[in-house]
């Protein structure tokens, strides 16, 4: 409302309740090789069902990286989780070409490129008409199937019996030249009869080799049929489709008459997607070959498109050789030509020529993805990052740790999990070898509050193939952590009896004894062990700082990773605003009221907030600064119990003897 001019009531409003915003903390993030799914891509995943549906199952090559995912899953429900690039993944390919593979990554990829391969969207890859969504051997068991005009879909008395034939026969001869106006798989059936209907298994000329459809166990012709009898014929999938696809309202509406419109299946051939063999994956009626298409409410019908934004399986990359016009305006009358000049069927093909879904990556591919998802905090939030293996292949080679140290300082909100080398623990026959080993492989990683450390491998169930498998604990650990979130918040130990608890526990590669798990601790390594009776549990909480400080407890560093954030948010709101004693006072009751819900939580002994002028100077307001204080009394879990029992005689007074006790 504007300033008056003239008397009356003018009412304004000045809001003075914003608050801190609580964020989330148990987001999880990990990198791994799996069987299919986009490539360098963040993808959400809320369960092991979803990660299976996005990326696959685990196999052999995989099963360390699905099995870190698959744990932290078993904890909570949100995990950020990235298919890094293998060497030779490629997309598998329908209507293939005899050029070179390719690999499309993702949907950024296939339309934007990577400023070194693509964009793919516009034809160019030379490739074939279509590729699987993602790289790996899963899309070799897709198949794409179209038709493209009424013709294509069916047509009445096409051709007409060359002689009499005999029931049980299982070929027929059409007449000179007719046997072009079959296609392999069409369904057929006698004008004339029973109505039983028949697919074409092949064709020899004139000759139709023929099987009853449905399949049943009898075969041939099911009554005798004479000389010069006509035949129907109609597309394998038509049963599909409750119509012939023709021309568009959207090209009739501009005068053009041309059949514009295809059906398109995606399909299991091989049943390895789904189980079943041809099952029909996905499904599109009347789309349109025009560029400009509309449907009948105004949504976008070009094929191409509608394949991008719709489909779960398959990018479009060309049209298929044979089609005439297809991508023009509906504005061009020549447009919906057919695919085969020759014999103007409907086309089928299935895919071939994917890789990559059994291949281990270089750790510079490993930390490739790492990079490209995680390492700005302003584009992917993340609080728990799973380092999965330790080394591509098991070769003990630290670089994996070290990067992933290097990785969380720079961001600062949030913390990485590490778990040894397989070879550290899995299959070592001596307990004090495993904890040298262990020992070892952490001294070489640098100290940081921002890590932690755990000290092995876990067997667990693999019921997708029926084996065991060893598995880095990191992924649990991360795990825990985030259900403590759940349980209690941030700021609470995930270790011991109450919240440390690991599930799918079958066997610990490395069950350290006391005097073990006294030279992990003083090694920034927190133990994991099986108790009889009780277990197994994370049995410390110390991240993986070197010097005595708060910030040597898992607790403490995820506390202030949580008020930080949180208060971080919250000062964005005084950007611009004046540096000024309201505006301090704003800030003030603002971040106050936090801190004490976070005490009152049990999470801080006692705090103190200084944005006043003691630290907002002249100096500091002429450089156009904020400045704000935040003393901070942490509350610590207890690592270490003693108990004391102290036998006294029977006439004894406890009051008198207390202070000598002690």
């Amino acid at each position: 409302m504007a300033d008056l001019f003239s008397p009356g009531v003018q009412v304004k409003e000045k809001d003075l309740t914003t608050t801190v915003r609580s964020e989330p903390t148990s987001i999880g993030g990990i990198v791994g090789v799996f069987e299919k799914g986009p490539i360098e891509q963040v993808v959400t995943i809320d369960s092991e069902a979803t990660l299976i549906e996005v990326f696959g199952k685990p196999n052999n090559t995989n099963f360390q990286y699905w099995f870190s995912a698959a744990s932290f899953l078993a904890y909570t429900n949100t995990l950020k989780c990235v298919r890094a690039e293998t060497t030779g993944a490629v997309n598998a390919r329908g209507f293939a070409t005899a050029n070179a593979a390719i690999l499309v990554k993702n949907a950024e990829h296939y339309s934007d490129g990577d400023g070194i391969t693509g964009p793919y969207n516009n034809g160019s890859a030379d490739v074939g008409a279509f590729c699987a969504r993602t790289a790996g051997e899963w899309g070799n068991a897709l198949k794409v199937a179209i038709c493209s005009s009424a013709d294509e879909y069916g047509q009445n008395s096409v051709a007409t019996l060359d002689g009499n034939v005999a029931v049980g026969a299982t070929t027929i001869n059409v007449q000179t030249g007719e046997g072009a106006s079959f296609n392999e798989n069409d369904i057929i059936w006698f004008v004339t009869g029973d109505g039983q209907k028949y697919k074409v298994s092949s064709i020899s000329t004139d000759t139709l080799t023929i099987v009853r459809y449905p399949a049943v166990n009898s075969t041939g012709l099911t009554e005798a049929a004479v000389d010069t009898t006509a035949i129907h014929r109609r597309w394998e999938y038509f049963e599909q489709f409750d119509v012939a696809p023709g021309t568009s309202t959207h090209v009739t509406n501009k005068g053009v008459n041309t059949g514009d419109e295809l059906h398109l299946l995606v399909i299991d051939s091989t049943g390895g997607i789904t189980g079943v063999a041809d099952e029909v994956l996905e499904k599109w009626t009347s789309l349109s070959k025009a560029s400009d298409a509309l449907t009948d409410d105004g949504a976008g019908n070009y094929y191409v498109d509608v394949l991008f934004t719709s489909s779960y399986y398959i990018y479009w990359m060309d049209h298929p050789t044979g089609g005439t016009d297809w991508g023009s305006t509906s504005d061009d009358a020549t447009i919906g030509g057919v695919f085969d000049s020759v014999t103007g069927g409907p086309i089928a093909s299935g895919f071939t020529s994917g890789v990559g879904g059994n291949v281990s990556p270089t750790e510079g591919q490993r930390q490739q993805a790492y990079n490209k998802a995680f390492s700005d905090p302003d584009i992917e939030d993340v609080n728990l990052l799973i380092a999965g293996p330790a080394s591509v292949g098991n070769t003990g080679a630290s670089t994996h740790g070290v990067f992933m140290i290097d990785l969380v300082e720079k961001r600062k909100d949030c913390v990485a999990f590490i778990s040894p080398d397989n070879n550290d623990v899995v299959n070592v026959s001596r307990s004090y070898n495993q904890t040298r080993q262990v020992e070892d492989y952490f001294d070489a990683l640098s100290s940081s509050s921002y890590v932690v450390f755990d000290s092995g491998y876990n067997k667990q169930y693999d019921k997708y193939n029926d084996v065991m498998r060893w598995v880095p604990l990191n992924g649990h650990i991360a795990g825990l952590c985030a259900r403590t979130d759940h349980l209690e918040d941030a700021w609470w130990s995930p270790a011991g009896l109450n919240r440390g608890q690991i599930r799918s526990s079958v066997q610990l590669a490395y069950n350290p004894k006391q005097t073990e798990r006294d030279t992990l601790y003083r090694a920034r390594i927190n133990p994991v062990v099986t108790f009889p009776g009780e277990g197994t549990m994370l049995w410390g909480d110390k991240t993986g700082l070197a010097k005595n400080s708060a910030f040597s407890r898992i607790n403490v560093r995820r506390l202030f990773l949580v008020i930080e954030e949180a208060i971080a948010l919250a000062a964005r709101t005084v950007l611009f605003e004046f540096n000024d004693e309201f505006t301090r006072n704003d800030f003030k009751a603002m971040v106050d009221p936090y801190l004490r819900d976070i005490q009152s939580r049990r999470g801080i002994i006692d705090f103190l907030t200084v944005c006043d002028e003691s630290n907002n100077t002249p100096q500091v307001i002429d450089n156009n600064e904020f400045r704000a204080d935040f003393y901070i009394k942490p509350a610590r879990s207890i690592n270490f119990i003693t108990l004391t029992f102290i036998a006294t005689r029977t006439g004894v007074d406890f009051n008198e003897i207390v202070g000598r006790a002690g």
